[in-house]
């Protein structure tokens, strides 16, 4: 049997993007052998410039890319895979932009599947999201954004699972987000101010990039929009009612962080509670009651919420089938690594159903 090749038009190689080149180039072998798949990248790009490789890139892509790379448009992008006639085509959205997702169905039109850890589009107002998955339906291609949820853990693959299966979903619930796992947790078993372990957790670099996004709430009322538009429902981001963890009552005139009034707020909260229970910052759409919500609740110190540890993120899936006992998937603190490896194995997805469609003409 021949290998089949994919073409891998990658945007974004910072933190994520540039493991995932090198990942696959490392690995490249290995896939050869255990999936028959011959991985290229033909083309990849930052946020102004892109690198055009007619054979894929190799272990110099990054000085290659530092002299060569050039101004582009995603049209650019477009005619040089026509010029060449590269086939399989797997765009790679390693990026958080918004500029991009306006150009997914350009790209889905013009023979692209998509892989993506950016979560806008699935989080576009419903319309959109729907026109999205018509034009894959009629391009007849792929779109597969398992990690834009967790690091890669099957998360949407088992809610959508337990949705095609019949199984009826009465609640989602969980701890969306890393960074806030990690304040909480600590929080929870430690005397420290609320502030301090903000400002431990800045300096670790964990809320570097998401810092407003994760304390408005904003990055798990995202997450839990994909949860539930997986199941079937046309909610709108603003159907969620956010609760978001820093407010005006927090913030001096200037907007700068009040960490008297953080302290004490969070304090009173926390010495408040019943007795062996913990602060948690959460993301729960109940489905029979219909309501979303992103909020701070109070957990017993003994459920799967109320164990969790360092910056690790946890998902509940309650059903009809387990009423009383929840589906519960755990991951570890995201890194750069594990985030690539679920691109990967989204990748691989894709190539496996390019395989199968190929076999049927055959």
């Amino acid at each position: 049997m021949s290998k089949l090749k994919i073409n891998i038009v990658l945007f974004g190689i910072g933190n994520i993007g540039s493991t995932l080149i090198n990942q696959i180039i490392e690995s490249q072998e290995f896939f050869l052998q255990s999936k028959n798949v011959d991985f290229h990248f033909p083309i990849i790009t930052n946020s102004t410039v892109a690198f055009f490789e007619k054979e894929g890139v190799g272990y110099a892509w990054e000085t290659n890319f530092r002299e060569l790379a050039v101004p582009f448009r995603v049209e650019d992008i477009i005619e040089f895979a026509k010029e060449n006639e590269f086939e399989n085509l797997i765009a790679v959205d390693a990026t958080a932009s918004d500029e991009l997702i306006g150009h997914y169905n350009t790209l889905i039109e013009n023979g692209f599947n998509i892989v993506a850890v950016n979560k806008k589009a699935n989080t576009l107002p419903i319309d959109l999201y729907k026109q999205l998955r018509e034009n894959l339906k009629k391009y007849d291609k792929e779109f597969l954004y398992e990690t834009s949820v967790d690091t890669g853990f099957p998360v949407l693959q088992t809610l959508r699972d337990l949705y095609y299966s019949g199984e009826k979903i009465t609640k989602i619930r969980g701890v969306f987000s890393d960074n806030l796992s990690y304040v909480f947790n600590r929080f929870s078993a430690e005397e420290n101010s609320f502030s301090s372990i903000l400002k431990d957790a800045s300096l670790l670099g964990l809320m570097r990039s998401t810092f407003k996004e994760d304390l408005s709430g904003n990055d798990t009322a995202r997450k839990l929009l994909i949860l539930t538009r997986e199941i079937g429902k046309e909610f709108e981001l603003s159907d969620i009612k956010i609760n978001p963890l820093i407010g005006e009552e927090h913030l001096e005139k200037n907007g700068i962080l009040n960490r008297d009034a953080v302290d004490r707020s969070f304090k009173i909260s926390k010495i408040t509670q019943k007795d062996h229970h913990v602060l948690r910052y959460i993301g729960e759409f109940d489905v029979e009651k219909n309501t979303l919500e992103v909020k701070l609740v109070s957990e017993p110190v003994t459920s799967a919420i109320g164990q969790l540890k360092g910056s690790d993120s946890i998902f509940e899936i309650y059903t009809q089938s387990y009423a009383n006992t929840p589906i519960v998937i755990q991951s570890a603190s995201p890194c750069k690594q594990a985030i690539s490896r679920g691109l990967i194995t989204d990748i691989l997805k894709v190539a496996e159903k390019i395989k199968n469609k190929e076999a049927i003409w055959l």
